[in-house]
């Protein structure tokens, strides 16, 4: 990876934390791009002194705020010339009906429309760098979900357990879609289930946080719940994979609503729309 350029999104903690630590390892100059700066720039300092690599950035970026998504890609762009690696790994999990800066339901604005964004901006200095790669952390829980276009925004109906799945859905056929558009650039894009993890995601609901605890040890550390994210950024097996959803570093199973092409593009349609961007 010596030479190499990646974004990982929400990587103070968690498996994106370790997805960071794994790239530093490998040589790779890794973005830390977190809301949490304080969080953020202790997680670096971590991986630099473990990893002997000082090429472990923090940069702010707030995915439920589009101008902090803006500021974030300006940055970026003004100060480095490539990037061969995306993980748009940051996400929140069974939060109480709230909204985002820019009023989206939190789950959709966040783990969907907020990646969405984000890859848009950065898509062209990953075009430059190409071969490069687009890893999208979704879920096992694509499968509970629906796109709800009368209600995207859940002011009709709310359940949390139900909108996360909505938002984990939605990560599964923008993955989809955005490999059909970059078909012939040398950009590939996949989605992944990073398993069952020990990690902060379930911090908002205190029934999950209690059976995480109790069942601790039948779930995945956050180094083993990284493991297929860094698969799916390094592997040369995989350097025309594009448009795969996988699970413990292989092809896994998507729903039938993970593989409507239809909803897909209509899905691409409304994010734009809603994100006030036209992307072609």
């Amino acid at each position: 990876m010596d030479g190499k350029v990646a974004v990982i999104t929400g990587a103070n903690t968690g498996i994106g934390k370790e997805a960071a630590r794994e790239l530093a390892r490998r040589g790779a100059r890794v973005i830390v791009a977190c809301r949490d700066i304080a969080k953020a720039e202790a997680a670096a300092r971590e991986i630099r002194a473990e990893t002997d690599n000082q090429e472990v950035i923090v940069k702010k970026l707030d995915l439920a705020d589009t101008r902090s998504i803006r500021e974030f890609a300006n940055s970026f762009l003004a100060e480095e010339k490539e990037l061969h690696i995306l993980i748009n790994n940051a996400g929140v999990m069974l939060c109480p009906y709230s909204k985002t800066a820019d009023g989206f339901e939190m789950h959709l604005g966040v783990n969907h429309l907020g990646h969405f964004l984000l890859t848009f901006l950065l898509l062209e200095r990953l075009k430059q760098s190409a071969p490069s790669r687009i890893v999208n952390v979704s879920s096992l829980a694509h499968h509970g979900g629906r796109i709800r276009f009368h209600d995207l925004n859940g002011e009709k109906s709310y359940n949390r357990g139900l909108a996360y799945c909505h938002s984990k859905l939605a990560n599964v056929l923008f993955t989809r879609e955005l490999a059909r558009r970059l078909q012939g650039t040398k950009v590939t894009a996949n989605s992944l289930h990073p398993g069952s993890v020990h990690s902060e995601l379930v911090r908002h609901s205190f029934v999950m946080t209690w059976l995480w605890k109790i069942f601790s040890f039948f779930l995945k550390t956050p180094w083993e719940g990284a493991q297929t994210s860094v698969y799916c950024a390094v592997a040369e097996e995989l350097e025309s994979v594009t448009g795969q959803y996988f699970s413990d570093c292989q092809p896994a199973y998507v729903s039938p609503w993970g593989r409507d092409d239809e909803t897909a593009k209509k899905l691409w349609n409304v994010s734009c729309e809603l994100l006030g961007i036209q992307w072609d």
